[in-house]
C-alpha cells in the first residue's frame, strides 16, 4: 500500500502459490507473471510486515519478475515466488542492460522501490540486490528525496529514473526510488529486494507516476486490467500468476462479481456484513469500507469484529486486562443503558470513560488498544479504556439481539476480552481442531464469498511440531478512512481478483 502498514510480524505470515502456464488462445495479448511458492518455514514467518495509517496500507510478501522486452503481441510470463503463504516475490529488471531484482506486487501501495548501491549504512542492503545507476546506459538523474513509512518501519532514499523491464512488458522512463535506508530486522529477513506497487498514483510518494500507469499511457498492455490467481494448493513452490492486460478464464469459475472502488488511493471498495456460519457479527450494520491488497499476507479488520472471529475459531491471543477490567466495573451500567434505547455511540461517554466530542467518543479503534498494550499509546491508558468500553458496547449490543440473558451477555464480553489479538497481531489455533471451525463469509456486491477454515487458517508448520495461527488479525483505521478490511492473500487466494482500472472497479470469482 501507500505509505502505512498494519502489523509486520503477522503478515509475512502468509501469501500465495503460481505456476507457469502458456496462455490459450483466447487470452492472447496478455502478459502473465508466474508465481512461485517456497518451502513453508515458521521460524522466519514471523518477520512479516504491514503498512496502514496515516494514510498507506498494509503490506508484507514478494513478487518478481522475469523476461526479456519483446512487442507484447504474445504472451510472456513472469515468475513470482511464494514465502510461507505470506510473501510473493518474482522478478524484474532495471536499466540497460538489465539489473535483475526480486519484487512484491503490491496493490496496497503505488510506488516502485529497489535497493541502490549507495546504500551504505542498512544491514539489509548487504543482503540484496542493489541498483547501480553508473552501469545504465538509459539511467537518469533526478535526485530528489523519497521516504515510505511501514508499520514494521521505513525506508527512504532518492528519486531515479530508467527503463523498467516486467515480464516482456519494456516501460521507459519510470520514475523510482533507490533506497538508501532500510531499518530494523524486517527487510534483513525479507525474501524480496523491493515492492512494485500497483495501487492508484492518489498514494504514490512524491506523486510519482506508477509503473501500472505507464503500462497504460505508453500503449503496452491491450486493456487497463490486471488480476491475480493465487494457487494455494501447490507444494512444489509454483502457484499463481499475475496477468497485464485481463484475466485469463482458466484462472477462474463462473463470473465475477463487481463491485466499484469507492475512494482512489488503494482498490477500496463497500463491502456488506461479515457471517459466522451464516449468522452476522453486526459489525457492518450499514456499508463497510475493504480493500483488496496483494501485498498483505492474512485478512485485517477491526478489532471488534475480529476479536469476536477469533472467539468462534477458538483462537488464542493476548488477554487485555483494561477490557476485563472495563465489563467488571460498567458491563451492568452498560447493560442497563442498552435497555434504556440509549444511543450507543454516547454510552462510553456518558459513564465518563470516553469523552464525546459530538460525533464520536474520543479515542475509538484498536489503534489505541494495540499502542498502549506496547506502551507507546500517546494518549495514555484513558485511550485504552475508552476503546475497551466502545467494543463492549458493540458485543453487548449484539448480543441482546439474539435476546440473550444478562448473565450469558456479560460471560460472553469476558470471554471475547481474552481473545484480543497480541499486539503483533498473531492469534494462535489448535491444528487439531481445524475440521470443526466454522465458516466466514464476506457479503461482496450483494454475493456471498465463504471462507473454511482450511483456507483462512494458516500453518507454519507441519508434523507433531504443527503451529497454526488465525488468518484474521486485527488492525483500526481511525475515520474517515476508516473503519477498513484488508482481503489480503488469505482471500485472495480463494477468490481470482481482478483489478479494473479503465472501469473503476474489483472484481471476484470462485478461483480455478
Amino acid at each position: 500500500m501507500g505509505n502505512a502498514r498494519v502489523n509486520p510480524s503477522v503478515f509475512l505470515l502468509l501469501a500465495i502459490a503460481l505456476l507457469l502456464l502458456l496462455l490459450p488462445s483466447s487470452a492472447e495479448g496478455l502478459v502473465r507473471v508466474a508465481l512461485k511458492k517456497l518451502p513453508l518455514d515458521g521460524r522466519r514467518a514471523r518477520g512479516s510486515s504491514s503498512r496502514l495509517g496515516g494514510g498507506t496500507p498494509l503490506k508484507f510478501r514478494g513478487f518478481g519478475i522475469r523476461g526479456s522486452v519483446k512487442d507484447g503481441s504474445d504472451p510472456e510470463i513472469v515468475g513470482l515466488n511464494n514465502y510461507v503463504n505470506a510473501q510473493y516475490y518474482g522478478e524484474i529488471s532495471i536499466g540497460t542492460p538489465p539489473q535483475k531484482f526480486a519484487a512484491i506486487f503490491d496493490t496496497g501501495s503505488s510506488n516502485l522501490w529497489v535497493p541502490s548501491a549507495k546504500c551504505f549504512t542498512s544491514v539489509a542492503c548487504f543482503f540484496h540486490s542493489k541498483y547501480h545507476s553508473r552501469r545504465s546506459s538509459t539511467y537518469i538523474e533526478n535526485g530528489k528525496s523519497a521516504a515510505i513509512q511501514y508499520g514494521s518501519g521505513a525506508v527512504a532514499g532518492f528519486l531515479s529514473q530508467d527503463h523498467v523491464s516486467v515480464g516482456d512488458i519494456l516501460v521507459k522512463d519510470q520514475i523510482f526510488i533507490e533506497t538508501t535506508n532500510e531499518p530494523g530486522e524486517t527487510f534483513v529477513a525479507a525474501h524480496f529486494d523491493g515492492i512494485l506497487g500497483l495501487g492508484f498514483q492518489e498514494i504514490a510518494v512524491e506523486n510519482v507516476v506508477p509503473l501500472w500507469y505507464n503500462m497504460i499511457n505508453q500503449g503496452l498492455i491491450q486493456e487497463p486490467v490486471f488480476s491475480f490467481w493465487l494457487n494455494r494448493q501447490s507444494e512444489d513452490g509454483d502457484g499463481g500468476e499475475i496477468v497485464f492486460g485481463g484475466s485469463d478464464p482458466k484462472h477462474y469459475n463462473g463470473e465475477h462479481t463487481y463491485v466499484p472502488v469507492t475512494r482512489k488511493g488503494y482498490w477500496q471498495f463497500d463491502m456488506g456484513d461479515v457471517h459466522i456460519n451464516g449468522k452476522k457479527i453486526g459489525f457492518c450494520s450499514r456499508a463497510c469500507s475493504a480493500i483488496a491488497d496483494s501485498g498483505t499476507s492474512l485478512i485485517a479488520g477491526p478489532t471488534t469484529a475480529i476479536a469476536e472471529i477469533n472467539h468462534q475459531i477458538g483462537a488464542s491471543g493476548a488477554v487485555s486486562l483494561e477490557c476485563k477490567e472495563v465489563v467488571a466495573q460498567y458491563g451492568q451500567q452498560i447493560y442497563d443503558m442498552l435497555l434504556a434505547e440509549i444511543q450507543p455511540t454516547r454510552i462510553c461517554s456518558q459513564i465518563g470513560v470516553c469523552t464525546f466530542d459530538g460525533n464520536h467518543a474520543v479515542g475509538v479503534g484498536i489503534e489505541s488498544v494495540v499502542k498502549a498494550i506496547e506502551g507507546t499509546s500517546s494518549h495514555g491508558s484513558n485511550d485504552v479504556m475508552c476503546s475497551a468500553c466502545e467494543m463492549a458496547v458493540v458485543w453487548m449490543q449484539n448480543k441482546l439481539k439474539q435476546n440473550q440473558t444478562q448473565e450469558q451477555v456479560l460471560n460472553h464480553i469476558n470471554q471475547l476480552c481474552g481473545r484480543l489479538p497480541s499486539p503483533v497481531g498473531d492469534s494462535s489455533v489448535d491444528c487439531g481442531a481445524i475440521s470443526s471451525m466454522p465458516i466466514i463469509s464476506f457479503n461482496i456486491g450483494g454475493k456471498t464469498f465463504n471462507l473454511t477454515a482450511e483456507q483462512y487458517i494458516v500453518k507454519l508448520s507441519e508434523g507433531s511440531t504443527a503451529e497454526c495461527i488465525s488468518g484474521f488479525s486485527a488492525l483500526d483505521v481511525p475515520p474517515p478512512r476508516g473503519p477498513l478490511w484488508i482481503l489480503g492473500d488469505v482471500f485472495m487466494g480463494v477468490y481470482h481478483t481482478e483489478f479494473d482500472y479503465g472501469k473503476l472497479r474489483v472484481g471476484f470469482a470462485k478461483a480455478a
